[in-house]
């Protein structure tokens, strides 16, 4: 439980990340000048420092501290000298990405062991980094944190959202992931085949919404000189899609404006072609399902107030119910600064 000397370790390869050693395929008698040499070359590169290859490329996000930094970088220096044994060899932009993405996971989880410890103190984990002056803020998880069950508590990318459809009677609410690519182009498609009707009406009602008030959420920024490209993956029974005309648009927002979406947030918002949000009939029903999904934040339309005067107490203990006022209110306090 020592964080301090925890704090001082770069990284942490886990045992699953390698395969079992096996006598016949992995261990040899054959020693010689070969093994002699290559150990003489990374004994005199062992001084020797790659930082100089990361920056002004790379930008780390606000949640690495000092020693995280100085963590990352030394381990993404020992990958580039043995990627790059040559100092002169130029590194493209993928391959110093991928050497960055293992840095920052291998950091990671000495982080996450410290939060097991004292979470008040190491409770932002959320490590982050940006490519280039101009390049989007990418998020960086282990595989061990994700779970079917529950939705991540990371930061979405730019165009994804995590949203709950009010469903049916016979179906109730469901949890939906939506995503969005956009590119070129003109109008919206829908890559679901065949498409829910409901989630065909939801992509129309937010598609409508931001050509309307593009002026409003996104600037100067044409919205009808792209092409959006959607897909819907449903979690639970219900597939519908339907009452899902928010989300919609916060998803496609946050793709034009290039902003990531609030880690561990789902959103829920019917809403109509004139841009005002309609009544949920299940708002209990929604906040248990959110619950049960892990989420810390539920964004909901206030008009839901007076019915989660039911809501169990237990549940407002385990997520926080975050009310927006109207669709641009609610769509920015959806996305990421």
């Amino acid at each position: 439980n020592d964080t301090a000397f925890q704090d001082r370790i770069h990284a942490f390869a886990p045992g699953w990340d390698f395969p079992k050693l096996n006598p016949n395929t992995h261990v040899t008698d054959h020693f010689g000048l070969v093994s002699d040499f290559l150990s003489e070359c990374w004994s005199r590169m062992r001084p020797m420092s790659r930082v100089s290859s990361l920056q002004n490329r790379v930008y780390w996000g606000g949640a690495l501290s000092g020693r995280d930094i100085n963590a990352v970088q030394k381990t993404a220096s020992g990958l580039l000298k043995l990627l790059f044994p040559d100092d002169n060899m130029p590194i493209c932009d993928e391959d110093l990405e991928w050497v960055v993405r293992v840095a920052l996971e291998s950091r990671r989880r000495v982080k996450e062991q410290q939060k097991r410890c004292l979470k008040s103190e190491f409770r932002n984990t959320h490590f982050s980094y940006t490519l280039g002056v101009d390049g989007t803020e990418q998020f960086v998880t282990t595989p061990e944190l994700h779970s079917d069950e529950a939705i991540d508590g990371d930061p979405l990318p730019p165009g994804q959202v995590w949203a709950i459809s009010p469903g049916t009677p016979e179906t109730g609410p469901g949890l939906h992931r939506i995503e969005i690519n956009v590119g070129p182009g003109s109008g919206a498609k829908i890559l679901n085949q065949p498409t829910p009707p409901s989630f065909r009406e939801s992509v129309k009602v937010g598609e409508q919404n931001l050509y309307a008030r593009g002026k409003e959420l996104i600037g100067d920024r044409d919205p009808r000189s792209h092409e959006y490209s959607i897909q819907l993956r449903p979690y639970d029974n219900e597939k519908t899609g339907a009452g899902m005309g928010l989300a919609v648009l916060i998803a496609l927002v946050g793709g034009l404006l290039d902003r990531n979406t609030r880690g561990s947030t789902i959103v829920v918002g019917p809403l109509n072609l004139g841009g005002s949000l309609e009544m949920l009939h299940n708002p209990v029903a929604i906040v248990e399902l959110a619950v049960d999904k892990k989420a810390t934040t539920v964004l909901m339309p206030v008009s839901a107030r007076r019915g989660l005067m039911d809501l169990p107490d237990e549940y407002w203990t385990k997520t926080n119910v975050e009310f927006y006022s109207d669709t641009a209110d609610g769509v920015f306090k959806a996305l990421m600064e």
